[in-house]
């Protein structure tokens, strides 16, 4: 996949190593002469020195053969008019970081993917590291959905039982899907005739707010 990054910052830079990691082809544009200097020396890429809000900056980046097109500035102005060039370009996958929620419904109208206030979503990751340090690595979805990981102790009331039998017996409510268990380096995706052991890391899917009294139960 050949894809370009627009921002060089930490989210960009990220997605930069991930890309590179994977065997993608990437394209950086950074208007900071700075951080595009610092991108050109950690990685082997071609960096432009630009402005992205530039149908010819865009080509010069090779938009017309791209696959992707990701916009990370903190500038929600910007990332719309990379967008919206992007689109002109037939780009086929268009995704923009939001940094203000109230423009989130435009750029979806536009095609493009979205990762909402990428600060408020930090902030609420350790706000509930704080809050819960039981589980791990929890995202809040729009809607009010969240996924998050958990540790099961031996106390928990889930050891021993199927995953239907869990759900009849009222120990998994409706709204609540284990949706992956890690044992002994390996993932399982599970069935209802799965059983949960001590020790297994378990991935939940909560159709709401997943209260403490739920994680409680789930772990022990």
């Amino acid at each position: 996949m050949y894809m370009i990054v627009v921002g060089a910052g930490g989210i960009g830079g990220a997605l930069v190593e991930i890309a590179l990691r994977d065997k993608h082809n990437v394209a950086v544009i950074e208007r900071d002469p700075r951080k595009a200097e610092a991108i050109s020396r950690k990685y082997d890429v071609l960096v432009l020195n630009a402005d992205a809000a530039s149908i010819d900056v865009l080509r010069e980046a090779g938009g017309e053969r791209a696959d992707a097109l990701i916009a990370t500035t903190s500038d929600d102005a910007t990332n719309l008019m990379v967008i919206v060039l992007g689109g002109d370009l037939g780009i086929p996958s268009l995704v923009a970081v939001v940094n203000n929620r109230e423009h989130t419904e435009l750029f979806r109208r536009l095609g493009a993917n979205v990762m909402e206030n990428p600060e408020v979503i930090v902030a609420e990751y350790l706000y509930n590291a704080v809050q819960r340090p039981k589980i791990k690595d929890l995202v809040t979805l729009s809607g009010g959905a969240q996924v998050f990981r958990a540790a099961v102790t031996e106390k928990s009331p889930l050891v021993g039982r199927t995953l239907r039998e869990a759900g009849q017996r009222g120990l998994i409510p409706d709204g609540i899907l284990i949706a992956a268990i890690e044992r002994g380096g390996e993932t399982i995706i599970p069935s209802g005739t799965t059983a949960i052991e001590a020790g297994d890391l378990i991935t939940v899917f909560s159709k709401g707010h997943a209260s403490s009294a739920l994680i409680e139960r789930l772990t022990g």
